[in-house]
């Protein structure tokens, strides 16, 4: 009787097995042809960056995007909704122009920054002057300081090139290439001593300019590329901020310097919306067998508002997005629960996923896997066990199922190291929740989207999406079906070499509750 059960349970066993890999087969199978024949990608991606636009936390076009999420989720049968975990101050952008219009007219590239002030309806004319080359110490700028009085004041360093290191290094000598550099270094020194004589800092000058009675601040944050610039959030909020093309920042910078007094007309008409509340947008596919486990799909949904926020962070989004959609379709009764994370503010500080770790803590506690995506457009080419002692095995037994042609770019680190910060997967692993990063191919994500002005839908690259759609797809199936809860084991962390101290896991933070309002 003992040998007929033995034989009954190895039967079953083998049974089982043969009719789960049968299952797991078709269902790659599926998601492979649903991912490169039916795929929603570029149409999601063009709804999003090019009829809704950027989002900003507090703006209408944030709110816009979370409705449009929760809509798209309805319709593929996907539970969602809008959680709103705090509130930022509102604010809405308005048509930018900027023109030189004397000593000649010209219209100028540029924007204004993010919850900056507004000019009145007709804009502002007003000449524009440099901070002074050679300030003393902070008394002698404090004297100077009266000058600003109605004036633009231009706060960037003057570039003495245009052109990207690459493009020096292709074209130029070496010797021509080295002294281009050595004396880029020699002047970024000699700019910030000079701003530190001033008893201000790049990040305290603006609020002195501003009560000092300054028209605007005018600034150029290049990043290092043709026709490129960082753009983030204004320091002010009374006098218009814009930031301008190197190009023309340059043009504007010289006339001033050679004593011809150029004046711009500023037209920055945003408005102030008082306090908005912002939102995390979670859609549920329901597990059958463990519900109360869960598979995250994680992306920020918000954006700095220079582009359309393409790359950072609507890549992210747009695949997470139609991942649910083929999970729902292929694989409607998972046995864990999957959860799509969409989080608002991950820009200004990981707000909207730490505030869903500090306010879900049964959801945390019972997490199988996080897969966050948040760096560009390319072909998810590294992942990191993010300090989870055993991340090895479960994270390698589910890649080993992945098809080859999209495993082959991986590199994996085990057990890796625990990340602090940088994206919406350190808010999970602060928490001990094995979360991991699916980073992606760079394609001059640094220097060319990343919180750029160029960070929109053209740069975006389909086919390296679909890959990680399917890459992602596939990983949360293993991981829902595996029978094994993984492990939470940590690595005992290095000492620091600089500091001599043991290095600690990343602590928890709760996220920014009243942004830009305290």
């Amino acid at each position: 009787m003992k040998k007929l059960n033995l034989f009954v349970l190895v039967f079953l066993f083998f049974t089982t097995s043969t009719v789960f890999a049968q299952q797991k087969e078709i269902f790659i199978e599926n998601v492979m042809k649903e991912t490169y024949e039916n795929s929603l990608l570029e149409q999601l991606g063009y709804e999003l960056l090019d009829e809704i636009g950027p989002r900003l936390v507090g703006s209408p076009q944030m709110k816009t995007a979370h409705d449009w999420a929760v809509t798209k989720f309805s319709d593929w049968g996907i539970s969602a909704s809008n959680q709103q975990y705090g509130v930022w101050r509102g604010w809405d952008r308005g048509i930018s122009h900027i023109d030189l219009v004397e000593p000649r007219i010209k219209s100028l590239e540029g924007m204004q920054l993010a919850w900056s002030g507004s000019t009145p309806k007709n804009g502002v004319t007003a000449e524009v002057i440099t901070i002074p080359s050679n300030i003393k110490d902070s008394l002698s700028f404090a004297k100077w300081l009266p000058c600003v009085k109605g004036k633009f004041v231009l706060v960037s360093m003057l570039q003495k090139t245009g052109r990207p290191d690459y493009n020096w290094e292709e074209f130029a000598t070496p010797e021509s290439f080295e002294k281009m550099k050595a004396d880029r270094t020699s002047q970024t020194t000699a700019w910030n001593n000079n701003l530190k004589n001033s008893g201000y800092s790049s990040r305290t000058l603006d609020e002195a300019l501003e009560k000092a009675g300054a028209a605007g601040i005018v600034q150029s944050n290049w990043s290092r590329g043709f026709g490129v610039n960082k753009i983030f959030g204004a320091r002010v909020k009374k006098i218009p901020t814009v930031d301008i093309s190197l190009e023309d920042y340059g043009l504007v910078y010289r006339l001033a310097e050679n004593g011809k007094k150029p004046k711009i007309k500023v037209v920055a008409a945003s408005k102030e919306l008082g306090i908005m509340p912002t939102f995390n947008t979670i859609a549920r596919i329901e597990g059958t067998e463990k519900p109360d486990e869960y598979i995250i799909l994680s992306a920020h949904f918000d954006s700095w508002d220079g582009g359309s926020g393409a790359t950072d962070n609507g890549t992210g989004t747009i695949t997470m997005m139609e991942v649910a959609r083929i999970l729902k379709k292929y694989y409607p009764n998972p046995k864990r629960t999957i959860i799509v994370g969409l989080w608002g503010s991950e820009e200004q500080g990981l707000n909207g996923s730490r505030a869903f770790v500090h306010d879900n803590p049964a959801i945390v506690e019972n997490v199988q896997a996080v897969f966050n995506q948040d760096n560009g457009t390319g072909r998810v080419s590294s992942i990191n066990g993010q300090g989870f002692l055993h991340s090895y095995n479960f994270l390698g037994r589910w890649l080993r199922e992945v098809p080859e042609n999209i495993r082959k770019h991986i590199e994996t680190t085990y057990p890796g190291s625990p990340s602090g910060g940088g994206s919406d997967h350190s808010s999970f692993v602060s928490q001990s929740a094995p979360a991991f990063m699916m980073s992606s191919l760079n394609w001059s994500y640094f220097n060319y989207t990343w919180h750029t002005n160029k960070d929109t839908y053209d740069k975006i690259v389909f086919d390296e999406l679909k890959n990680n759609v399917a890459l992602i797809a596939i990983m949360a199936y293993l991981a829902s079906e595996d029978p094994e809860k993984t492990s939470r084991e940590k690595i005992v962390l290095p000492v620091n070499s600089r500091t001599g101290e043991q290095m600690e896991w990343p602590t928890p933070k709760d996220g920014n509750r009243r942004g830009g309002l305290d």
